[in-house]
Formats: structure tokens, C-alpha cells, sequence
């Protein structure tokens, strides 16, 4: 029963991750139909709607100001890293896209040891590689032999200055659920990114029609529910025993991808998505002693 308990941050990360997987797909439709920049505003507005009254009334208060730091330091940096995300989103299939990603964590666990003082054990490093590993199986092959064109060459780019935002939110993330609830973390997130973004509206905003609307309505929902489970699951475990199990992303990319994009996956997925998730198994199987509640 106790194993069990200790097995919970890592379960609700995962589920966190599918809804995550899950808000891509919708975001990368209303990002095809009204340009990322739209999609993302509209995404954190509709979100702030739905979480914010939930929030106030269950008790929420305007947080310290060092709480409020942190807040505002997350969500600039979510807000830039989700931008140039999205922006490569529509310019690569969704697993690649999201198998791109996965060099943030391996970054993460070095920055979690910096900023967070956090001990990197042997177990966490080999299940990261093995992580990363599987996305070089799955990636190098077809970058290596496809001829890139400007769009794609845009989009790998913006996918790596998002990816090193990645690896700075996701130390942040454990910093955040440490001295805010989930519910907070979520309002001030959806909040902080929607006042990022908005002064740009003049120049980049654009309307969108009744199928956008559906999309960024379903994908506000899913990534306030997801922010809501990571939240509760960074309070609970350190930041080195969750980055690992970002790799099942890939998982539900594919899934995702092919469900609403019909993208195909090859041989080379199937192998890299082996070794993903073994590493996401090695990085569940801590000693018990070495979970952290």
C-alpha cells in the first residue's frame, strides 16, 4: 500500500502528460487554422476563465511576493517556450515534434542539480539517455535522409530555442509546486502567458472561426487539467524521479498524430519508443527510500 503511494506522483505524471499530448493535437489544428500566436492567447484566456473562479472559491489568495516571482519567472518563460512550440508544430509531424523535445530533460536533471541542489543519482542519468537514445532512433534516420525545406528548417529551429525553455520551465515547475497549489499554479500560469503574449495582439492577433473555437476550447481544458496534475505530482517526488517520464510523450504523440493527422509511424518509432519506455521504467523503479514525499 505504501509502494502504491509512492507510485502515485509518478501515475499522475503520466496522466499529466497524455492530457498534455492530447491539448498538442487540438493546438496544433487551431494553430493551422488561425497561426500559433491566436491559438496560444486565446488557449490561456479561456483557461484563466475556467480555473480562476474555481481557484477564488476555494479559498484562493494573492500570493507572497516571493511566490509571485516565481509565478511571473514560469510563466514568461511558458509563455515564449510555447510560442516557438507551436510555431514548430505546424512546420513538423506532431511525434517528431514532441520527440524533438525530449532533449529538455536530460538538460533538466543538470539544471534541477544547479538551481535546486538536487543530487543527480546514476539511475536517473541512464534512464534520461536511454530516453534520449530512443529519440535518436526514431529521428535521425528520417532528418538525415529527407531534403529540409525552409519551412521545416524554421521549424527545427524554433523547436530548439523552445526546447532549452522547456528544460528551464521544467526545474521551475518543482520550484512552483513546492509554495503553490495546483489550482494557483494553474490560474497564474494560463494568466502570466495570456499578459505576455497580449501586447502583441495588434500585430498578430487573428479571429477565429466556430472549428478553432472548438479546438482552443478543448485544449484550454486539457492543459489546465494538466497543469493541475504535474502540479500535484512536482509537489510530491523531485524534479530527477518526473523528468524521465516526459519521454512517454512520445506515446501519446504518436497516438494523437495519427488519430488527428493520419501521420504513420515507421519501424524506427517502434524501436525508439521501446527504449523510451524503458527509461521510463528504470526511472519509476526508485529504491523506496529514495522517493521523496
Amino acid at each position: 500500500m505504501l509502494s502504491e503511494h509512492r507510485q502515485l506522483p509518478i501515475v499522475v505524471t503520466v496522466a499529466g502528460i497524455a492530457l498534455f499530448a492530447a491539448m498538442d493535437a487540438f493546438m496544433k489544428s487551431a494553430s493551422l487554422a488561425v497561426g500559433a500566436y491566436s491559438a496560444l492567447l486565446l488557449r490561456t484566456a479561456v483557461g484563466v476563465a475556467v480555473v480562476a473562479p474555481l481557484w477564488l472559491a476555494l479559498g484562493g489568495r494573492w500570493p507572497a511576493r516571493a511566490v509571485l516571482r516565481i509565478h511571473m519567472k514560469r510563466g514568461i518563460v511558458v509563455a515564449f517556450m510555447a510560442l516557438t512550440f507551436f510555431f514548430a508544430l505546424v512546420r513538423l509531424p506532431l511525434a517528431e515534434a514532441i520527440a524533438l523535445s525530449f532533449v529538455a530533460p536530460l538538460i533538466a536533471l543538470y539544471l534541477a542539480a544547479i538551481l535546486l541542489g538536487e543530487a543527480i543519482e546514476r539511475r536517473a542519468v541512464v534512464a534520461a539517455v536511454l530516453g534520449l537514445a530512443g529519440v535518436v532512433v526514431i529521428v535521425g534516420g528520417k532528418l538525415g535522409t529527407e531534403e529540409l525545406d525552409r519551412d521545416a528548417v524554421h521549424g527545427l529551429s524554433a523547436m530548439a530555442f523552445s526546447t532549452l525553455l522547456y528544460a528551464w520551465n521544467l526545474v521551475i515547475q518543482r520550484e512552483q509546486a513546492l509554495v503553490a497549489r495546483p489550482l494557483e499554479v494553474a490560474t497564474f500560469q494560463n494568466g502570466v502567458v495570456a499578459l505576455t503574449l497580449l501586447p502583441l495582439a495588434p500585430l498578430l492577433f487573428v479571429t477565429p472561426e466556430a472549428a478553432a473555437w472548438r479546438d482552443i476550447g478543448a485544449a484550454a481544458l486539457l492543459a489546465t487539467g494538466a497543469a493541475i496534475a504535474l502540479a500535484w505530482a512536482y509537489a510530491r517526488a523531485e524534479a530527477q524521479v518526473l523528468l524521465p517520464i516526459e519521454y512517454s510523450a512520445f506515446l501519446w504523440a504518436a497516438l494523437f498524430g495519427w488519430l488527428f493527422f493520419r501521420e504513420e509511424l515507421g519501424p524506427g518509432t517502434v524501436g525508439g519508443a521501446a527504449l523510451i519506455v524503458v527509461g521510463c521504467w528504470i526511472a519509476a523503479r526508485r529504491r523506496p527510500e529514495q522517493s521523496a514525499l
